[in-house]
């Protein structure tokens, strides 16, 4: 069994193969032209799939040995994410599996993430909690079986990539700029600069108060200092990554509890924060869990990943046709 998978969520053109449940490939090229303008522009970005996709896909099936006639199925990322971008990855892959008369598997995104897990060993049992975080999406996922998922808790406003990416802006320093605070993070003090916690009730979060209080912050103290941020901006960086970690963890540490779940998991661009990374071992040491932490190259989006989802989606027999389109709000 052998299928081509096909990612373009956002700024990154993946193609992977994988052979009965076993990852062949994985190729990603990575869209530079974003970094001028501080963010992903998505036009700039559906065009930039479409120089790409051809090579990636090309690249993917010669890595993994394997030509267009071995193939079983195709897959394709349908949402979330940007729309132009999708559009390119499914419109690629239809075509791709009417030319070949083959079938068309459609996976979600985030539910990608999740199932990253078990691309490699060790894979966690079911049932197991992930946290699901990336720039778009924060998340707590219950996962009872590799297609039965339900999210049990998820941010109300901004995802906590995006938080990082705007504490970094307010900075000044370069997109993407949340593995910058990572790194300059693990030089300051975490305890430098204390920052309130949002009250959020349930399993649920809030970023939004956490980047305005971080905005007055830094103005009130550049007002007394001009050269505030480049004097501390070591301790600046560990004090909010800090915070935000602590958020993410208070919830997990409650979604353990009520559900009696102790099979823990991270996923999503995120999970490479090696703050969050070392707390979560930590915590899980302390609490008795069993952690799971996936690879640096399955964190970020990769098209391992959605053919890890279309594996288990083949076994099913769970198949989509010709009429499929990209959506750029998609429900699990």
């Amino acid at each position: 069994m052998n299928i081509l998978a096909i990612e373009s969520s956002c700024d990154e053109t993946s193609a992977a193969v994988i052979t009965n449940g076993k990852i062949r490939s994985n190729v990603v090229a990575t869209q530079l032209i974003h970094t001028q303008y501080g963010g992903v522009v998505p036009e700039l970005a559906s065009r930039a799939h479409q120089q790409h996709i051809l090579p990636v896909v090309a690249n993917a099936l010669n890595d993994a040995k394997v030509t267009k006639k071995d193939l079983d199925a195709i897959a394709f990322t349908k949402g979330p994410g940007l729309l132009g971008a999708l559009l390119v990855g499914t419109s690629f892959a239809k075509s791709m599996a009417l030319g070949l008369n083959i079938p068309l598997i459609e996976i979600n995104h985030m539910q990608a993430h999740v199932l990253a897990h078990f691309i490699e060993d060790p894979k966690p049992s079911f049932p197991f909690l992930c946290l699901t975080v990336s720039g778009g999406h924060t998340q707590i996922v219950k996962v009872t079986a590799p297609l039965e998922m339900e999210i049990i808790g998820e941010t109300k406003d901004d995802a906590v990539g995006e938080a990082f990416d705007k504490t970094a802006k307010l900075l000044d320093l370069p997109y993407p700029g949340g593995p910058l605070i990572d790194k300059y993070a693990t030089l300051g003090d975490p305890e430098a600069f204390p920052f309130p916690l949002p009250e959020m009730p349930g399993l649920d979060f809030s970023f939004s108060g956490i980047k305005t209080s971080f905005m007055y912050f830094l103005q009130k103290q550049v007002r007394q200092n001009p050269d505030f941020i480049a004097e501390n901006l070591n301790d600046i960086c560990a004090s909010i990554q800090f915070t935000l970690v602590d958020i993410l963890l208070k919830k997990l540490k409650k979604a353990s509890r009520e559900t009696g779940i102790r099979e823990i998991a991270i996923a999503g661009g995120v999970s490479a924060n090696s703050g969050l990374r070392k707390s979560l071992l930590e915590l899980g040491e302390k609490l008795g869990w069993k952690v799971y932490i996936p690879a640096f190259e399955y964190c970020t989006d990769n098209a391992a990943m959605i053919a890890m989802a279309a594996h288990y989606k083949f076994e099913a027999n769970d198949f989509t046709d010709q009429t499929a389109s990209p959506l750029a709000r998609m429900e699990f």
